[in-house]
């Protein structure tokens, strides 16, 4: 899961935290018979219909107006995030191509969230490029480079990460640049450096503005984070449960999902996500909390019927899917997840968490992989998790209990 914090909103387009596309519920395609017929309808979203249809309005009279196209593509990735389904991001793509081929002429705003969208769906190494063209023609642009320090985080490369989070110090973006640093120290290993780095952020005057609210809920997740991979449970779910009040994000509902199922806590898990959207990220936690409630035989006939249909529904949206050309990769670590934790398929689960830390390589990557290897009983599998830590640099306690 990527994530920027809620708090960058005014600094970057918006804070992005990543749910997998969801696929449709029948394995099969189906090719329409006409450009008349409706193959499928996206789900209605209130008080969005109006506005998607001024917005429409004004993009066709003018396709190339720079603000008009940056709020429909923001309105759309917003949806995107919020839903769940990529779709919406595929909307916000789509409202750029006025614009394709990208050059250094193309306007900074409409490279960045090119750059933005392509993360949303995972085109990591498109995002990076058209970051870096971005910011070779305008490297005043926080937002390009908080961009890229994520990105660059995301595949392993801290390094360069860092070198990103610094051009914020001199753009004078300091309290991003702190956090932009911590992060990776912590990741790094440098546990206790990073949170007295975040705790200064968080202690200083400003922050105790109800305003700065989202600010707070993104530097607690990291917080949480930091605390998870020292080891540190008790911390890590104060911090999260802070983070949770102080402004409610779909990432953080996520992260902190995991943390419950790692913690064997699934009746806090089905509470916590029954307002949001069933994007697969979402079913699928639903479903592992589910599966373990009924492992310790705490689900009624009924919750026992409704966990089967939620498993097909996940299991039939994974195969629809696996019928998209390229798509297998971009939906590896939650088939993973479900491959290892519902299906109890070991070596599936380590096939398809070896494909994804091909693509991203955060924390929760190299832990599905590292339970994967670990479950298999696979010696070589256990050899490359920890030989690829050793590369990125990545400290995590719960892999090394792992292995």
């Amino acid at each position: 899961m990527i994530r920027y914090g809620a708090a960058a909103a005014s600094l970057l387009a918006a804070v992005l935290s990543i749910f997998v596309a969801r696929g449709t519920a029948n394995a099969v395609p189906r090719v329409p018979t006409s450009d008349n017929e409706i193959v499928e309808s996206l789900p209605s979203v209130a008080g969005w219909s109006r506005e998607e249809r001024r917005l429409r309005r004004e993009l066709v009279q003018r396709p190339r107006d720079e603000g008009t196209a940056l709020e429909a593509a923001k309105t759309y990735l917003d949806l995107a995030r919020s839903q769940g389904d990529a779709r919406y991001a595929g909307y916000a793509m789509g409202v750029l191509q006025a614009w394709q081929p990208l050059t250094a002429t193309t306007p900074n705003r409409i490279l960045v969230m090119h750059a933005t969208v392509a993360q949303f769906l995972h085109d990591f190494d498109g995002s990076e490029r058209t970051l870096k063209l971005a910011l070779a023609a305008d490297p005043s642009n926080a937002q390009g480079w908080l961009t890229l320090a994520t990105i660059l985080r995301v595949r392993g490369r801290y390094a360069d990460s860092d070198a990103a989070c610094r051009s914020l110090v001199k753009l004078r973006q300091n309290l991003y640049a702190v956090a932009c640093l911590a992060e990776n120290a912590g990741l790094r290993g440098d546990h206790r450096g990073a949170q007295e780095s975040l705790q200064s952020l968080l202690d200083s005057p400003p922050l105790k503005d109800p305003r700065q609210n989202a600010t707070r809920q993104w530097l607690l997740t990291t917080v949480a984070e930091i605390n998870e991979l020292a080891g540190r449970a008790p911390a890590a779910d104060t911090a999260y449960r802070q983070a949770l009040g102080a402004e409610r994000a779909g990432y953080d509902v996520l992260a902190y999902s995991d943390f419950l199922l790692s913690q064997n806590r699934p009746a806090e898990v089905l509470p916590l996500l029954k307002s949001e959207p069933r994007s697969d990220a979402v079913l699928l936690r639903i479903v592992m909390a589910t599966q373990r409630l009924g492992e310790q035989k705490k689900l009624t006939a009924s919750q026992r019927a409704t966990a089967q249909s939620d498993v097909d529904e996940l299991a039939a949206r994974f195969d629809a899917a696996a019928l998209r050309p390229g798509s297998t990769v971009l939906h590896a670590r939650e088939h993973a997840m479900f491959a290892l934790d519902v299906q109890k398929d070991a070596h599936r689960a380590l096939e398809l968490a070896r494909l994804n830390v091909q693509l991203q390589r955060e924390p929760i990557d190299l832990l599905v992989f590292a339970r994967a290897a670990a479950t298999a009983n696979d010696d070589a599998a256990r050899a490359e998790v920890k030989a690829l830590m050793q590369q990125i640099g990545l400290r995590d306690a719960r892999v090394d209990a792992v292995l």
